[in-house]
């Protein structure tokens, strides 16, 4: 058993990352510049190609006494995020603030007491905002001793020039159809031909293939999505399959918020002394009220996330669909994203010329391009679903 188990298809860069490891547990020279392992790490990849996994499984290594047994405590709580020597961040919100920033350098000056390394795991860390971006240049330049940064991006590309220079970028690779289908029937336990619709069907996205793999609505969404390439013969068709793609996100979005919401409230509420004998709910509520409005407005901040990102994995699927038919319309010897509705994409690819296909695409692109921007998302789609149309 070993930390990284849970990495697929990365076997070059973690044996590269082990031996970093390895050499800076066997120097213990007191300071994260040290040549084992930098103070600062871009870990960059296509979305799902599993970064945010490397990156923690890199941070057990590091806590790890032996390198990453999978075993000990410190393995074990850091591949739970309770480690605490090792602070694991994502963007709840559309971007890191200053705020934010500042409060993660000053958990970093914190010298570590009981274990060897302080470490910082930034997901998204492309969704850094300007300021937040310039707070971290100083503490990346001139690092505290034994602080190790581990951001996360799409792309190095992603972060400001004057934060990736003073990085190492570690890059990960899209994993094969195979590897992601054997990682899903080792992990889950599903049978061969579902893990390989579901590794085919995610184009190498190991969180959506398991999702695929195992919930049927996530499978029935997906068809719905799928369907738009067939709803947009009329304006009206375009105008409701836009609005379809908004709401299902919106649901999505809702169901995954509901339970948290209420859980964060609770303990907010508990905090003012809910329950307490002789504190009635009024006075709670009176004492709460201006944490309540905090908290809801980043609940609120966090369900325009959702659902951004939602529909941006719709996008993925609806270009995926619009690249099998023109693959099918240039003769391509390829396998097939959708290869289970290949009459549907013949179909299509019979009833189009090429030119037409890549317009399409770029449509779906430039809409994903709009959603990244904070245009409004049924705007974008609308604006989408008619040029997926052909009528502008």
């Amino acid at each position: 058993m070993s930390v990284w188990d849970p990495v697929v298809g990365q076997a070059t860069l973690v044996r590269e990352l082990q031996r970093r490891v390895d050499a800076a547990r066997m120097e213990r020279s007191g300071t994260a510049g040290s040549r084992g392992v930098a103070h600062a790490w871009l870990i960059t990849g296509p979305p799902g190609s599993g970064r945010s996994v490397l990156a923690e499984s890199f941070a057990a290594a590091l806590q790890c006494p032996t390198g990453g047994c999978g075993l000990c405590p410190d393995c074990r709580q850091s591949l739970a995020g309770t480690h605490p020597g090792t602070t694991v961040v994502r963007a709840e919100t559309l971007s890191y603030g200053i705020d934010d920033a500042r409060e993660l350098i000053a958990w970093s000056a914190v010298r570590p007491q009981l274990h060897h390394w302080r470490i910082i795991v930034m997901h998204d860390s492309d969704r850094l905002t300007e300021p937040a971006a310039n707070a971290l240049l100083k503490v990346l330049e001139e690092p505290p001793p034994r602080v190790v940064w581990l951001l996360c991006a799409p792309s190095a590309q992603d972060v400001l020039p004057t934060v990736r220079s003073r990085m190492t970028v570690a890059t990960l690779t899209t994993p094969s159809t195979a590897e992601v289908a054997a990682y899903v029937m080792a992990k889950d336990g599903v049978d061969e031909a579902m893990a390989g619709f579901a590794a085919q069907a995610s184009q190498g996205h190991i969180g959506r293939a398991r999702a695929l793999a195992l919930q049927e609505d996530v499978r029935q969404h997906r068809n719905t999505v799928l369907a738009v390439t067939r709803r947009v013969a009329t304006l009206g068709g375009c105008f409701a399959a836009a609005a379809d793609l908004v709401d299902s996100a919106k649901e999505v979005a809702e169901t995954h918020a509901a339970a948290r919401d209420a859980q964060e409230e609770g303990e907010l509420l508990l905090g003012y002394g809910a329950g307490a004998e002789g504190v009635t709910k009024a006075k709670v509520e009176s004492l709460a009220r201006g944490a309540l409005r905090e908290l809801r407005d980043a609940q609120k901040k966090r369900r325009t996330r959702v659902v951004r990102d939602e529909l941006d994995r719709d996008l993925v699927d609806l270009l995926g669909y619009y690249r099998d038919v023109l693959a099918v319309q240039f003769g391509a010897d390829t396998p097939l994203i959708n290869a289970e509705d290949r009459p549907r994409v013949d179909a299509l690819a019979a009833a189009s010329e090429p030119a037409a296909t890549v317009r399409r695409m770029k449509a779906v692109e430039e809409a994903r391009l709009a959603l990244a921007s904070n245009v409004a998302p049924l705007v974008a789609l609308e604006a989408m679903t008619v040029r997926l149309s052909g009528k502008l």
